[in-house]
Parts: C-alpha cells; sequence; structure tokens
C-alpha cells in the first residue's frame, strides 16, 4: 500500500530548445522517446515516481498549451492533476502553486519535485533515495536537495557543499552556479562538493514556511483562503499567475534557507540537457557512432550522433563526431563540439523560416 502522504510535482514546462529539431515549442523534448526506448521522458519519470507515490497524488506542472499532451501521455491522470501555468515564471511560483494546492488537500504531506526530462538508471535506487528523503521529512522542518555524486569537473551543472557528518543527509554550507573548469577541478578534488540535480523533498508545510521567510510577496499572492481545488482555482491562476516574481527556487528559497539539507546519491542520473548528454547516455558501435531511429551505414566515419525518423536509411562518409537529426522536413547538421550554438541555431531558423519549425 503506497502512503497517501506521499506527493510529487513532475516540472514539465520547458521547450528544451538545445534538442531541435526534435524538441519544439509545439512538441518539446520531455514528450518524445528521446532514446528509442519505448517511452517519452515524461511517461517513464511518472512510471519511476508511481513505484512510491499514488498515481492520484502526482501533479504535472506544465504550460497550459501542452494540457492535451500530457492527458494522452499519462492515461492515469486527471485535468485535476494538471498545473497548467498560463505564463513561463521559472520554478519558484509553480512550486509555491503546488504546495498550496497540495497542502490544502493534505497539510501531513511531503513532495518530490522532479524533472521531467532526466533519465535514471538505476530506478530502485532512485526509489529508495526518495522514500530516505521522505522519512526526513516527515520528521523533521528541512528542505532537502538530491546531490549527484560527480564524475567529472563538469561546468555545465551547478554545485553542493556540504558539511561533514555521518549522517547519510548533510547540511548544505552553500550553492555555486555553474563553475569554470578550475574550479569544478577543485570541487571535485575536494570531495564534499555535489552536482545539483534540481530534484528536492520536503513537506508541504516547511516549502511554504521558506516561502514566507524568503519570498513574502509571492505568499501574499498566492496564499488565497478557499480558492485551491475548487472551482475557482484555474481563474484565480489565470487572474494571478502573472504577477508572480520570474524566479528560480534556488535563487528564491534554496540559496537563502538555513534549513537545506542533502542526500548524496549515486543512481546513474543524466539530466539530458543536449544531444551531447544524449549522445553519452546510448550504446555506440566499435567506431563510437550512436544511432536512434535510424538503420544506417558508417564508412570512415566515427563519433557521431544520428536521430532520425524510424527505419529511415542513412549513409555517413567521411563524417567524424557531428550530430545529425532529421525530424519531418528539418534537418540539422552540426559538429558536436558546437552543440551550444544551437539555441542561437533556433534563433536564426525562427528568422528565416518562421515559427512553425522552431
Amino acid at each position: 500500500m503506497k502512503n497517501s502522504n506521499y506527493y510529487a510535482v513532475i516540472m514539465a514546462g520547458g521547450v528544451g530548445s538545445r534538442f531541435w529539431p526534435m524538441s519544439t515549442q509545439e512538441f518539446p523534448k520531455q514528450f518524445h522517446d528521446m532514446l528509442g526506448k519505448g517511452q517519452s521522458l515524461i511517461q517513464r519519470t511518472f512510471d519511476r515516481i508511481n513505484e512510491l507515490v499514488p498515481s492520484k497524488n502526482i501533479l504535472i506542472a506544465t504550460n497550459e498549451q501542452y494540457e492535451e499532451l500530457v492527458l494522452t501521455q499519462l492515461p492515469k491522470t486527471t485535468k485535476s492533476q494538471l498545473l497548467l501555468e498560463p505564463t513561463m515564471r521559472n520554478t519558484a511560483p509553480c512550486i509555491l502553486y503546488a504546495a498550496l494546492k497540495v497542502y490544502n488537500q493534505n497539510p501531513d504531506a511531503v513532495m518530490l519535485i522532479a524533472p521531467s526530462d532526466h533519465w535514471i538508471d538505476n530506478e530502485k535506487e532512485f526509489s529508495r533515495n526518495i522514500e530516505t528523503s521522505f522519512e526526513e521529512c516527515s520528521k523533521k522542518d528541512i528542505l532537502m536537495t538530491l546531490g549527484i555524486q560527480p564524475d567529472s569537473p563538469n561546468t555545465g551543472y551547478g554545485y553542493i557543499q556540504f558539511e561533514a557528518s555521518k549522517n547519510e543527509v548533510k547540511k548544505v554550507k552553500n550553492f555555486t552556479e555553474k563553475p569554470n573548469l578550475e574550479t569544478a577541478q577543485q570541487f571535485l578534488d575536494s570531495g564534499d562538493y555535489l552536482w545539483n540535480a534540481g530534484i528536492f523533498v520536503w513537506s508541504a508545510k516547511s516549502i511554504i514556511k521558506g516561502f514566507e521567510s524568503s519570498l513574502p510577496e509571492m505568499i501574499s499572492l498566492f496564499d488565497v483562503e478557499n480558492t485551491y481545488n475548487t472551482e475557482k482555482e484555474t481563474s484565480f491562476i489565470q487572474s494571478n499567475y502573472k504577477n508572480a516574481e520570474n524566479i528560480s527556487i534556488d535563487f528564491g528559497i534554496m540559496e537563502k534557507a538555513p534549513n537545506v539539507h542533502v542526500l548524496p546519491v549515486e543512481f546513474g542520473w543524466n539530466d539530458l540537457g543536449t544531444w551531447g548528454s544524449l549522445y553519452n547516455k546510448l550504446d555506440k558501435d566499435k567506431h563510437k557512432n550512436a544511432t536512434v531511429g535510424a538503420e544506417t551505414i558508417f564508412r570512415d566515419a566515427n563519433g557521431n550522433m544520428i536521430r532520425t525518423q524510424d527505419g529511415k536509411r542513412v549513409v555517413i562518409q567521411g563524417l567524424h563526431d557531428f550530430i545529425v537529426v532529421e525530424k519531418d522536413d528539418v534537418l540539422l547538421i552540426c559538429p558536436r563540439k558546437d552543440e551550444q550554438d544551437i539555441k542561437q541555431i533556433v534563433s536564426d531558423v525562427k528568422n528565416t523560416f518562421g515559427d512553425k519549425f522552431v
């Protein structure tokens, strides 16, 4: 029997523009089967969380334009489980909305906040770590995050420094935004830094208290009696959500709160933020070529990432370390080392070919 005090919020509002042309505003990456495994990323995330959290207690926070996509891909959810954002306002407003909605249903609730588009290899270990975090947050007034044991001086992630202790759950000393390579290497060498995965656990009570202390204007905007889980909720959010400050939960709450703790975890995590991170996750041939969808012949070609519609026959000759992505009537060919340029490429495509291609 799953614990009825366990809740989760899956964050599914982003566009994932660095995965263009697969990911577009109309059909973002969380709704794609990025690894060719038979499930979209959001479906995989829902099933993983549903091992621990009752399906009726899993809320999906997303942009209102993705309502039908969510309901189609997650048949166990109902419209009442969707937190539909009328406009993008970063993570803090959305998390406060979820916390107030959940608290009004169940004041004893503990909540997991998880992105919809991460990949996790060891799902049993993930469940064990979340169970540990839920138990800790049920007993203590703390805000928890999961910290990934770093295996390289990655400059694409934020870092969490923790205090040494024999306890499994550690007190957080501080957060550092994406460092340069030299600093990241120092963090790795020191042994008391973890990657910030953006996965959080807390009681609904504790996070609301955190907002009262650090973002009181947001609390006064959102915390209106007899609104959540009533017929007034939708129109209230439609009218007021746009007035919320555009701020992340990290900047707004976590970096200021005195009661932040971290659980160091190792469950095979990948944030699938770029084509390069997807390439790292995929099986490769002996020449380090990775393929999703296509049937390929590689000739004098290595280190390539190929993604096409299923069954497309692709021949690659003399190409090294490139990303080749085909979707409908769009084809992207880009060196893997230049994948950070894809955001700018999307802007160029929009200006040249129009909105419908992005």
